[in-house]
């Protein structure tokens, strides 16, 4: 593929597709792996996704992270090993099939099997695997498929048992009956972390139903709940025990009611409405008795339900200050009733809701009704008993599951647990030991959720899953847990090769206690969110196999994955390595935001609001796409609102400029070597210094670049590498390249090494670059690939800081004046007389003055000024507040203080910079209280100047016009049209043409005669002022506009003379400017000569007049002649305007008769 050809123009995606087929051929992954075999080994942990999907731009944003790092990491000297990894079970498989073939709960799987069900599961858990494959591979990604990972591999799942074994040894397992989030439409239970994955507002009934109490029937407790649903199952009322409550009358009923003094807003909009009559404080309810609504559970009575009880976890934020209590729907519901002896562990569950969230026959009212939807019914009843005293509705945030998108139910179901909470300190100091890039993830959000961590339900009631190796009696007095596939045939001689539920199911351990039956394995399998956990152990078959490679690379050097994995992955892995080592999991981890929308919302294929990712990857490339998403607030753990034209940008501002540097270059490179014999190579042991203080500026930033981006990668900060790299770019083509386009730049290793540099974050047009390096680098054997090559080290001794901060001093002088040439809409093609530049420090204006050629080329300026005295210009420093850090100062005086700071004279403000503290109005000032303006006060100096100002720099531009300029601006024009020509005719800069120029105006004919050494000198061909002749090899002719005159320009092919353009006999060519005169008529009919038009150039322009005359002499005629354009003498000369439009060309002599 090495080559040093470049085409003119560049489709990146399309050569994106020559470099992937370049790296099947050299089998590049595997080639880079083998290279760094020996190598100290890197450890990155591959997150598994879900196939069941197709990527997204998550999985994009995260795959170039995890793709950035690993390959920076081998240009660093390591050997890294990346395998992708499949997370196969779970919820996401299950729920298609449940789709697909319309099962609503575990009745419909029970009548087609768990062996049916789960070869359903088996057959679509890989549906887009190729997909992704294509994908990630498309997108530049080096992974390893073939030697991947998947969660269902019965190696994998062995791995997974012997983590729990380990865990059960500890006495960390334990089964309990707890209230869970509940996925109905999956029927099972999910985790604490799984629940807060999906919140959403909705719009719930809003309902206060009354108890009559026992003893008073005619006065009534006020309770408030958005779950009518959970209503049947009432067992208790629970009050706050020190806040106050009343009881009061309502005005237009007489009814009595008791609720929270603070909340009567519930239900009075206004104090007339009631009246009351007693208060009290909430203790005084505690123990009273109530009727219940329904009489499902009246028997519940015994243990003491039906009465008020007493917790602080009532609030006087919502509702009617009392809370109605069923215990297994609510946590604090079975906290309180449980406290109160109503439930005891091990006792009668009351909820009557089964597996698919509907009604049992305990609530036989309401039976069958799915629980949502019982809801009106629920209310129409206590209506009709009138026990219904207010029915609303009210917006809230709810929990829904995460797969099925349906709302989750807080019910009570027996479960499997780790013990989480025992371990929360050793968590915390784990997580403390670990690095997170934004380190605000893991201080705050991550560590409070830690804080707060509850034990973890890892039993799911499903089939396509690890099942959960444990085998119980029925009476679950004994348990044994397995540890292995070779522990289960000991166990039971049955030796298994696949671990899914139909095949361990039928398996049975005998008892150890003599006349009992087998044990039998429970039906629960892992949530998936355990085996994910489990990855780095499972993923190398840990302890079974590679158990030196594991205990020598754990924990992970690097992983990487999204914001929304803080309570998912993150948090697994924690757990596990705590529980199992007690030490984190891995050692670094690049926290990413989320990608939404370009309207701000989820991005969802049903809306249709963004665009297809393998879209965006064909029109403008893989590397566009990585670069827009990693230089984005995304890698900040912020949202990132998607836009194609973001990655349009990229393109266009990045990679366009560095392509057209580069092929700039090498053409360079091409045009030394054709005409000056000169074979460039460059080699990184020999370098001298250059001379050119541009060369010496690019060199010190090149080497200031290596080593800012070995350190900041070395602490992950992606966010400060990327864009301190483009910057770097700008500085080489918006700097550099355009000011010693006239001077031949190689600096070979200043491109090879920011190859080097960029390769990980742009693999593509890096390779793209690199192979067109390759053959000028020095002899020595050089890699196939950039991305086979190791990092460059800095040279300190090439970073020279005062010349890196002189450059941006011009940078900002230029920049400033730019500014300033475009607010009076002056193009940079029009030269001005001055620049004036202020600045109090004197070495600073030392330093421009050593870039002065720069600075005036750069802008078009004849003259710069430099000036440490601002009063000589009229300059004066003016002050605005900055209103955030002075509101905190002042608070109450803060206008007073504004106002203060606008009056503020010019010594005042530089007194305050200089000693950074000023007293003003009582209160003490600082520099970074104020903006600092300037502004001209000088009549003179407002005449002739726009000023600008950036920091304590100072420029004022000379705007007035000079006609000298405004030609050479117009000569400068018609440069322009003439390479804008040149590029639309797909020329290359070796190319060989002449450039024929004509126009009708008089004015701009002069302009261009005037200037005509300057056009041929930027042109760097042949310019000749005339039309082309017939037959002459023509590769390109356009008429134009140029400041409302006409302009035809001609690009012939070679290059010729104006003998060859226009005369038609041979003989050399005046250098001034001429017509050829051909006798048409009489004794020297056929005869030829040739008339210069001025004499020496530009002076003594010619008219008609004496054309005529000459004409007249050199042929001897006695009368008048007439010229005309052509022989035909349709045209008079005179018709055609000055005779300096026809030069170059042949006119035609007719003498009078």
């Amino acid at each position: 593929m090495a080559s040093c050809s470049v085409p003119e123009s560049i489709s990146f995606p399309e050569e994106e597709v020559k470099v992937l087929k370049f790296w099947e051929q050299i089998d590049a992954f595997q080639s880079c792996l083998r290279q760094s075999k020996g190598r100290p080994r890197y450890t990155f942990y591959d997150g598994p996704p879900f196939a069941t999907g197709l990527p997204h731009y998550g999985h994009i944003l995260a795959g170039s992270i995890k793709d950035i790092v690993p390959r920076w990491a081998h240009m660093s000297g390591f050997h890294v090993e990346r395998r992708f990894g499949w997370d196969c079970h779970g919820l996401p498989v299950e729920y298609e099939i449940d789709k697909a073939l319309g099962i609503k709960g575990p009745e419909d799987v029970a009548k087609m099997g768990v062996a049916a069900y789960n070869d359903k599961c088996r057959e679509i858990v890989m549906r887009y695997a190729t997909e992704w494959e294509q994908i990630v591979t498309r997108l530049g990604r080096w992974i390893d498929f073939k030697n991947d990972y998947k969660t269902m591999y019965p190696w994998f799942m062995e791995s997974v048992w012997w983590v729990f074994k380990q865990l059960y040894d500890k006495g960390l397992v334990y089964r309990g009956v707890k209230v869970m989030p509940y996925s109905t439409a999956c029927s099972t239970p999910l985790s604490n972390f799984e629940a807060g994955q999906n919140y959403k507002e909705v719009t719930d009934p809003a309902v206060i139903v009354s108890f009559p109490l026992e003893d008073d029937p005619s006065v009534s407790f006020l309770a408030w709940t958005t779950t009518p649903w959970t209503l049947p199952s009432n067992l208790a009322l629970c009050v706050h025990p020190k806040l106050t409550y009343v009881r009061v009358q309502e005005e237009s009923s007489g009814r009595h009611y008791i609720l929270m003094e603070a909340r009567t807003s519930a239900l009075f909009k206004e104090a007339g409405e009631f009246k009351v009559l007693e208060r009290f404080a909430g203790s005084s309810l505690h123990g009273k008795r109530y009727k219940p609504l329904f009489g499902f559970f009246e028997e519940m009575t015994e243990r003491g339900a039906f009465r008020v009880l007493v917790d602080e976890y009532v609030t006087e934020e919502a509702g009617t200050g009392i809370v109605h209590q069923a215990p297994f729907f609510g946590e604090d519901d079975y906290r309180i009733c449980l406290a109160n002896g109503i439930i005891e562990v091990g006792g009668r569950v009351i909820c009557p809701i089964d597996a698919s969230g509907r009604f049992t026959a305990e609530v036989h009212t309401f039976a069958g009704v799915y629980v949502k939807d019982a809801d009106k019914d629920i209310m129409r009843a206590l209506r009709e008993q009138g026990r219904l005293v207010h029915a609303g509705q009210t917006k809230h945030s709810y929990p829904f599951c995460w797969r099925s998108d349906t709302p989750l139910l807080y019910k009570a179901v027996p479960s499997w647990f780790i013990r989480v909470e025992p371990l929360v300190d050793e968590l915390l100091a784990n997580n403390d030991k670990t690095y997170w890039v934004p380190s605000f993830v893991r201080e705050k959000r991550f560590a409070n959720w830690l804080q707060d961590a509850r034990d973890w339900a890892v039993s799911r009631n499903r089939y396509w899953g690890t099942p959960i190796p444990l085998w119980v009696s029925d009476d679950l007095e004994e348990v044994v847990c397995v540890g292995s596939i070779e522990e289960l045939f000991e166990l039971s001689g049955v030796r298994l090769s696949d671990l899914h539920r139909e095949h361990v199911d039928p398996v049975t351990i005998p008892s150890r206690r003599p006349g009992h039956a087998p044990l039998r394995r429970i039906s629960e399998v892992f949530d998936c969110w355990f085996e994910s956990g489990s990855m780095p152990y499972a993923h190398r078959h840990y302890p079974f196999e590679q158990r030196r490679e594991f205990e020598d690379s754990f924990p992970a050097d690097f992983i990487a994955e999204g914001i929304d994995q803080t309570r998912g992955w993150f948090y697994t892995l924690l757990v596990l390595s705590t529980a199992l080592f007690g030490q984190p999991p891995f050692k670094n981890l690049v926290v990413n935001g989320l990608v939404l929308a370009e309207d701000g919302q989820k991005m969802s294929k049903r809306k249709q609001n963004y665009p297809d990712p393998v879209e965006i990857v064909s029109l403008h490339g893989a590397d566009a796409l990585r670069l827009y998403l990693i230089n984005s607030p995304v890698v900040r753990a912020e949202t990132l609102k998607f836009k194609e034209a973001g990655v349009k940008d990229v393109v266009k501002d990045v990679f366009l400029p560095w392509f057209n540097a580069f092929r700039f270059f090498l053409q360079n490179v091409e045009r030394l070597q054709r005409e000056e014999h000169v074979a460039l190579a460059f080699s990184e042991r020999v370098h001298e210094l250059p001379r050119n203080v541009m060369d010496r500026w690019l060199l010190s930033c090149l080497q200031s670049l290596v080593r800012f981006v070995k350190a900041e990668m070395a602490a992950y900060r992606l966010y400060t590498v990327v864009p301190r790299l483009l910057r770097f770019i700008d500085g080489l083509t918006n700097w550099y390249v355009r000011s010693n386009r006239r001077r031949l730049k190689g600096e070979l290793g200043q491109r090879e090494c920011l190859v080097r540099l960029m390769a990980p974050f742009v693999p593509f047009l890096t390779e793209f670059m690199y192979q067109r390096l390759h053959p000028l680098l020095d002899a020595a054997p050089q890699p196939e690939s950039v991305h086979f090559l190791l990092l460059p080290d800095a040279r300190e001794e090439l970073i020279e800081r005062d010349i890196e901060d002189a450059v941006e001093h011009m940078q900002t002088v230029v920049e400033l004046a730019r500014c300033l040439r475009d607010r009076r809409t002056l193009p940079l093609k029009y030269p001005l007389k001055e620049i004036v530049v202020i600045h109090k420090s004197q070495s600073a204006l030392d330093q421009l003055r050593s870039l002065e050629a720069y600075i005036l080329e750069e802008l078009n300026v004849r003259t710069m000024t430099l000036s440490t005295d601002r009063s000589r210009y009229g300059v004066r420093m003016h002050a605005e507040p900055d209103h955030p850090r002075l509101g905190g100062k002042a608070k109450a005086g803060f206008k007073e203080l504004c106002e203060h700071v606008r009056k503020l004279t010019d010594a005042q403000i530089e007194g305050l910079l200089a000693t950074g503290h000023l007293e003003l109005a009582g209160h003490s000032l600082e520099p970074e209280d104020i903006r600092v303006g300037f502004s001209l006060h000088s009549d003179e100096s407002k005449a002739r100047f726009e000023a600008h100002a950036r920091h304590s720099l100072f420029v004022l531009l000379d705007v007035v016009p000079d006609e000298a300029m405004q030609e050479e601006g117009v000569a400068r024009e018609v440069c322009n049209r003439i390479q804008r020509l040149r590029k639309e005719a797909k020329l290359q800069p070796a190319d060989a043409i002449s450039v024929c120029l004509h126009t009708p105006d008089d004015k701009l004919l002069a302009v261009i005669q005037k200037h005509l050494d300057m056009i041929a000198a930027n042109v760097k061909q042949p310019v000749l002022v005339a039309k082309p002749a017939a037959g002459m090899d023509v590769v390109v002719h356009k008429e134009m506009e140029l400041k409302k005159s006409q302009l035809s320009i001609t690009l012939l092919r070679g290059h010729v003379s104006s003998k060859q353009v226009s005369a038609p006999s041979g003989g050399p060519a005046p250098f001034c400017q001429f017509v050829n005169v051909e006798m048409c008529a009489g004794a020297k009919q056929g005869e030829v000569a040739t008339v210069l038009l001025e004499n020496p150039r530009g002076h003594g322009v010619l008219e008609w007049a004496h054309v005529h005359e000459l004409v007249r002499r050199i042929f001897a005629c006695s009368g008048r002649v007439h010229l005309y354009t052509d022989r035909e003498r349709r045209s008079s000369v005179e018709a055609g305007g000055s005779p300096l439009l026809l030069s170059g060309s042949c006119v035609f002599c007719f003498p009078s008769q």
